[in-house]
């Protein structure tokens, strides 16, 4: 067998000679640097070497032969260039996924996972139209290949996944089958948490002078550190997570998430909650992320939420929990996340969230780790407003306690003696309503069924082009988001009313609404003055804030089938301002012709006067 490879320890993957629209993916997605096998895979398989991987699963070896092997892919070749076999059919779905997700910048890139149990026909149609990379279990493939369905000639990129897995379920032979049939010119990358005779003779046998990678990972926790996991869609992660906060007593916490962008928006969403919370990711000035950390080693900060890059180094021995709210891509990445608490042998907490279908990197971290991870349930909405009322009661007596109430107490005096009669009890609730503002105190006691029901949550890509209005299609129309959803319980017409009424428009001049789980969109004549803007920013559907903006190829990644009724009126009967307007009843024909030709207050354009 060769040597180990001498490569020099890189610091982030544009170190690694991978293309721009593939470093572009890993930004988004919030790959920050490569894991020690993606490391040192990358290269050598970039410069056309054949390789050995030995590395437990959930050290991110899809990620370590996927995007090499992808930058390598010819798109205008429809013929299949990368051939991955996995042992099990789930492994096969993921495997795909992930090298789905990876290749979004490739225009016209098609990838298709074949395993037992799927009708042929399902499969057979796609790798007639031409698919590039094809993942699948050895049993399926063979029958493609001995049927002709399954064309190797164009075969450049070979990858043998858990290969000891599929030696302990009988596959060896199969295997050898296969890469009997791959063309003599292609490379070969094998992975193996364990590398059995069986496995090096197939080693010897097919790969060319191959580079060898052994990773030795850091899996072992502290026995002080208590673990749990909670199953969660993605529409509902904010709310759970806000939940387990209010009736969490902790000293301090870091909750890790996957990219810059989040850390950002979910730091903004729990300071407007009413947490102590800052972030702390790559674009923050040196300056600005020392006071950062300055203010949370001293307690002025509770809650920081961070990337793992940005999170190196951090040693703050008050951190008592820890919250992936993104599981992370490995697990010796789970383990450095999590020790970030019970340092100098003090009591720590981690809670990890995992939506279905990263279920299986729960059982890789559980089985490197080799520790269970118990589940937890969330705590009721009726803990919660216990525990609110207690706050607010607690409030009114620090309150009175610690401020200076004189001018307060005039201006209620002078209200009871200009209103004769009036109850200090309602003044007081009044007063209570009135700090309150638009966030019920209370939560509804009828519990949202956070997982019951729920089919799997995919991401969507919305488009950001506007759709031109039908009884005005001369204005022009932008598409904007706004931050309610399904999650919300909210209807289109929530929104119509809301936007007519705070933008005073007609509703014939308010375009399509789709809404998602995690946001909805509207479509609204372009050009809108910055007042109108700044007011609609302001406005309130279903107890949230819109927050409205431009939906932008920054933006536009939604959630879709988290909650059973997946809501789209893109075509509706809300879209158009029909016949279930909130603002006329009249059908098209009975509108006043008038009303047709009159143009929305914030339009410049002129709509097409009626002939």
């Amino acid at each position: 067998m060769p040597n180990q490879p001498d490569i020099k320890n890189k610091s982030s993957f544009s170190d690694l000679g991978l293309s721009d629209s593939i470093l572009k993916v890993l930004d988004s997605i919030g790959y920050e640097t490569p894991s020690p096998i993606q490391q040192e895979c990358i290269t050598h398989l970039l410069n056309g070497h054949d390789i050995i991987g030995q590395a437990q699963t959930g050290t991110g070896k899809t990620a370590a032969f996927a995007l090499p092997l992808l930058d390598k892919i010819d798109i205008s070749n429809k013929h299949i260039q990368i051939l991955i076999l996995t042992p099990t059919r789930e492994l096969a779905i993921q495997v795909s996924e992930a090298v789905q997700t990876y290749a979004r910048g490739m225009n016209g890139f098609h990838v298709l996972p074949i395993y037992g149990g799927q009708s042929y026909d399902v499969q057979l149609r796609p790798l007639k139209r031409g698919v590039h990379a094809v993942v699948g279990t050895p049993g399926r493939v063979m029958d493609h290949i001995k049927k002709g369905t399954l064309k190797l000639d164009g075969l450049a990129s070979f990858v043998l996944d858990e290969a000891d897995e599929m030696l302990k379920m009988g596959f060896i032979d199969d295997i050898k089958w296969i890469m009997e049939r791959i063309p003599e010119t292609r490379q070969i990358a094998l992975f193996s948490a364990t590398m059995p005779t069986a496995i090096k003779n197939v080693a010897e046998n097919f790969l060319n002078k191959p580079k060898i990678v052994k990773i030795k990972t850091k899996t072992e926790t502290a026995t002080n550190i208590n673990q749990k996991y909670w199953l969660v869609g993605g529409v509902h992660k904010l709310d759970a997570l806000t939940r387990i906060l209010e009736v969490t007593k902790f000293d301090a916490m870091i909750i890790f998430v996957r990219t810059k962008t989040l850390t950002s928006e979910l730091a903004e969403k729990l300071s407007a909650r009413g947490f102590s919370a800052e972030a702390i990711n790559g674009d923050i000035q040196q300056s600005q992320r020392e006071k950062i950390i300055n203010g949370f080693k001293k307690g002025k900060i509770d809650i920081l939420i961070a990337t793992d890059v940005a999170a190196r180094g951090l040693d703050v021995e008050r951190i008592s929990h820890v919250v992936n709210y993104d599981i992370p891509q490995d697990a010796e990445s789970y383990v450095h996340r999590i020790g970030r608490t019970g340092r100098a042998g003090r009591y720590g907490e981690a809670i990890l969230f995992v939506s279905h279908r990263e279920r299986r990197m729960l059982k890789t971290i559980e089985r490197v780790t080799r520790q269970a991870i118990e589940p937890i349930e969330l705590p009721s909405a009726k803990m919660i407003n216990e525990q609110r009322i207690e706050s607010f009661k607690h409030k009114i007596t620090e309150t009175i306690s610690n401020q200076d109430l004189s001018i307060f107490e005039k201006l209620v005096g002078e209200y009871i003696n200009a209103n004769d009669g009036a109850d200090a009890m309602k003044i007081a609730a009044a007063l209570a309503l009135i700090a309150q503002g638009n966030e019920p105190l209370l939560l509804s006691e009828k519990e949202p069924k956070f997982i019951s029901g729920q089919s799997e949550t995919k991401e969507k890509i919305i488009s950001t082009k506007a759709e031109p209005l039908k009884a005005h299609p001369q204005i022009p129309m932008r598409r904007y988001r706004i931050e309610v959803g399904s999650g919300s319980n909210i209807k289109p017409g929530n929104i119509l009313g809301a936007i007519a009424n705070e933008a005073e428009i007609d509703s014939e001049y308010i375009g399509s609404i789709q809404i998602f789980d995690n946001f909805s969109t509207i479509d609204l004549p372009d050009e809108m003055p910055h007042e109108v803007f700044t007011m609609l920013q302001k406005t309130v559907v279903a107890g949230k804030r819109i927050n409205i903006i431009e939906l932008t190829e920054k933006n536009n990644r939604a959630l879709v089938g988290g909650n059973r009724k997946k809501k789209s009126f893109s075509k509706g009967k809300f879209a158009r301002g029909g016949s279930s307007d909130r603002r006329s009843r009249k059908g098209p024909s009975d509108r006043d012709p008038t009303q047709r030709r009159r143009k929305p207050k914030f339009s410049r354009s002129k709509p097409k006067k009626s002939s």
